[in-house]
């Protein structure tokens, strides 16, 4: 199921703010993207603009038909409206009628044209007292994912990270301050080059799998050996974690470089090398690819799987080969093909 919010009754010079709001709040809650009856360029450049610096896929367009949006629509069209029956007694059905088609929710101002009410599948009211869409829409897409949504984890440049008092804002840095932060720390030729080679074929693997965020896996992958600026021991991912935890990097990417060692270091293992207790295996998508494009490259070289393996089975570690051969095989499925074939340009 998606969701697409269409806002009408728009007024460019009069109603940007609360639009805008409209908007944000669709984005924050669950809603796939907004469609806006008036045309305003400056009001999809700044939703554009958040979208690009706090993550996500949200969409807007503005200047559409809202009877062209409505008739072409192939799902369930549900107008908030105070005018309508209680949220309450028709949520339920609303939820289960979005297990099967997408939800196209009409938000709009003060005079919405009485074709917009026969149009719709569902004329739904939040409270039959005056009061702000920015709130019917929140509370609408609330009620109808069962607060799921606030469970939503976007991963732009800028980070908002929870924090029990104060404020911390965390970034995900891109190519150029991620290679200039490797060369400020001291980062040598080999190891700048294994980086770009290990962030060209992670990118690559991201390219082919829905969910995988290609910032992250870009700068996860670029600085996933940054800890061997101070220490080339098994330490490095932990030291590189803490260094970029240091200069407020998003976790996304702190992660990525905390677990990036061969498939991961299990709990068990990490207390024997001497690491701080905890589970180093890789956890997200994003995790697992920057790891296992790390374990097909030797240096700035590619290697297949067979060869990787056939070293750590040398180096006395079959459980270590055994949990990279699962990685590689389940992202080879997310991929559609075997990443051995993957070519990178």
């Amino acid at each position: 199921m998606s969701i697409y919010v269409l806002r009408i009754g728009h007024r460019p010079f009069r109603d940007k703010r609360i639009t805008t709001h409209v908007a944000l709040s669709a984005r924050a809650l669950g809603a796939s993207g907004i469609l806006i009856d008036q045309k305003d360029e400056l009001l999809e450049a700044g939703i554009v603009k958040i979208v690009k610096e706090f993550g996500g896929d949200f969409t807007i367009k503005s200047g559409v038909s809202p009877d062209h949006v409505m008739r072409g629509f192939n799902g369930t069209i549900v107008h908030l409206t105070m005018y309508g029956i209680p949220l309450q007694d028709q949520i339920e059905e609303i939820r289960n009628a979005s297990t099967k088609e997408d939800i196209l929710v009409v938000v709009g101002s003060q005079k919405v044209p009485f074709k917009i009410y026969e149009k719709s599948s569902y004329n739904i009211s939040v409270t039959n007292q005056p009061h702000s869409e920015v709130s019917a829409l929140a509370l609408f897409l609330d009620r109808l994912l069962q607060g799921g949504e606030l469970n939503t984890h976007m991963t732009g440049h800028r980070n908002v990270e929870p924090m029990k008092l104060g404020k911390q804002v965390t970034t995900v840095p891109a190519r150029e301050e991620c290679q200039k932060l490797l060369k400020d720390l001291g980062a040598d030729e080999k190891l700048l080059r294994h980086s770009t080679s290990v962030e060209s074929l992670a990118v690559a693997i991201g390219s082919r799998i829905q969910g995988a965020n290609l910032a992250v896996i870009s700068a996860g992958a670029l600085l996933h050996d940054i800890g061997k600026t101070r220490t080339q021991g098994i330490d490095h991912a932990v030291v590189g974690a803490e260094i970029l935890r240091n200069r407020r990097i998003s976790k996304a990417v702190v992660n990525v470089v905390e677990r990036h060692i061969g498939a991961g270091i299990p709990l068990e293992d990490a207390e024997k090398l001497g690491l701080p207790k905890k589970s180093y295996i890789p956890e997200s998508i994003d995790e697992k690819i920057v790891a296992h494009a790390d374990n097909l490259m030797l240096a700035d070289r590619r290697i297949p799987l067979k060869t990787t393996i056939e070293h750590y089975h040398r180096k006395n570690l079959p459980e270590a080969a055994e949990r990279i051969e699962k990685l590689h095989r389940e992202l080879s499925v997310l991929c559609g093909m075997d990443i051995d074939e993957l070519q990178t340009s």
